[in-house]
């Protein structure tokens, strides 16, 4: 569980160095990066849905997935 978070912050942080993100979508970067910390790291993995309702229902699961794509393309 260590690795994982610390891949998030990782992940979180490298993303935005080069990408600015409004402030009410840094909760979705930080999903993101943790659904894709934990498909590197951990057995079990949260689905996209578990993600969407852990954030209150901010996001939708295609923000997520689109935010998926986003930080994946900025390495």
């Amino acid at each position: 569980m260590d690795e994982s978070l610390f891949l998030t912050i990782n992940l979180t942080n490298r993303f935005l160095e080069h990408q600015t993100v409004l402030r009410k979508k840094l909760q979705l970067v930080g999903l993101t990066a943790m659904l894709l910390a934990c498909k590197y790291e951990e057995v079990s993995v949260p689905i996209v849905e578990d993600l969407v309702m852990i954030s209150d229902k901010a996001y939708t699961r295609e923000e997520v997935l689109d935010m998926v794509i986003s930080l994946i393309g900025s390495h």
